[in-house]
């Protein structure tokens, strides 16, 4: 099914929109039009919710960077000399190593929905940025159950532990308000599923391809 052929509400637009705003900012070092963007958000400073003060605190990190403090940071964080800070990879959460049977499954599972690598693109599958893409995707464009089966499969088993430990990154600054909007928005996500997986029929049709489980 695809956007055009169902309303998306409002809501699941924000959902997707955030993912590929986060997706952006873990693939790569933020553009003078990202940071512009995020510069520019309009944000309810009487609002006391955790994301709330998380999208202040990304807002007021993005007006105090220059594009090549945060390609620095960037490079530290994610690159590094062999290998970054973090490591921003499913496999490495999940089985302690990089390349390994999570980044198989996951695989295996892009290619039942039908989604393609890019030959442009170099990093494996199950990097963190690739993930939040995929899923604005299917909150677009899939059923609920896709979602929901993608997320408890590939990332709600190791993210809030990512969130954690680029908080705390020595090189973080930006990242580490980053860090926090993505624990935040995660924790969100958690609940919709947590939902999700209540209303949505074990036998659902077509459910058999992906089954949501725990990771």
């Amino acid at each position: 099914m695809t956007q055009n052929q169902r309303e998306i509400s409002e809501n699941d637009q924000l959902r997707a929109d955030i993912y590929q705003l986060l997706a952006a900012m873990f693939r790569s070092a933020p553009s003078a039009e990202l940071l512009s963007f995020l510069t520019s958000l309009d944000i309810d400073v009487t609002d006391e919710s955790e994301i709330a003060k998380a999208w202040l605190a990304v807002k007021q990190a993005a007006g105090k960077c220059s594009g090549e403090d945060l390609a620095e940071e960037y490079q530290n964080i994610f690159i590094g000399v062999g290998t970054g800070e973090i490591l921003p990879y499913a496999s490495w959460y999940l089985a302690g190593s990089l390349m390994d049977t999570p980044l198989a499954a996951l695989r295996q599972d892009l290619m039942q929905m039908g989604f393609e690598r890019q030959d442009e693109v170099k990093e494996p599958e199950d990097h963190v940025a690739a993930l939040c893409e995929v899923m604005s995707s299917l909150i677009l464009e899939a059923p609920s159950y896709r979602q929901l089966a993608f997320y408890q499969r590939h990332i709600g088993g190791w993210i809030s532990r990512y969130c954690e430990e680029l908080a705390r990154a020595p090189s973080a600054q930006f990242y580490q308000a980053v860090a926090q909007v993505a624990a935040a928005f995660f924790a969100a996500e958690a609940n919709v599923f947590e939902q999700l997986n209540m209303d949505i029929p074990v036998n659902c049709p077509g459910n058999e391809e992906i089954e949501p489980q725990a990771v």
